[in-house]
């Protein structure tokens, strides 16, 4: 990797490591082009030396957290706002606070969901057995 100026994005000693858009796309299974949206979507923030993007430790956790929360059902904008207050707070209690919040909501939304979900399948049993009856005196 080139060397690079010191600046407060850089790794503040030379065992910091860092990691090229490549290395991440594969350590995550993504494709570059995905990381690079997250980047203009605002949460990540790449240090650069010329047009290399140069991600650091803190970068991977973020993007690990970016994808975790995207399995969750947190849309990119809840991740921007935990980011944000994490970024803005020296301890942790106001986004554990909001990170409490959000999970309550995804639950409780997917319990809705799951609700729908069985309604739905026990309307499509009682369409699947009126279609089975029907055929059964077609047949007879």
């Amino acid at each position: 990797m080139n060397v690079v100026k010191q600046t407060d994005k850089y790794p503040t000693s030379r065992h910091d490591k860092t990691y090229s858009i490549g290395e991440l796309s594969k350590v995550f299974d993504i494709t570059p082009r995905s990381i690079r949206f997250y980047e203009e979507q605002g949460l990540l923030s790449p240090a650069r030396s010329g047009q290399t993007r140069i991600y650091t430790n803190k970068d991977k956790v973020r993007l690990k957290l970016i994808l975790r929360g995207k399995r969750l059902g947190f849309s990119l904008a809840e991740t921007r706002t935990l980011f944000n207050l994490y970024d803005s707070h020296q301890n942790s209690k106001v986004q554990l606070q909001a990170m409490l919040e959000m999970t309550k909501e995804k639950r409780a939304l997917l319990i809705q969901q799951l609700e729908d979900i069985n309604v739905l399948m026990i309307e499509l049993d009682e369409v699947e057995s009126r279609c089975q009856d029907e055929l059964e005196q077609i047949n007879k």
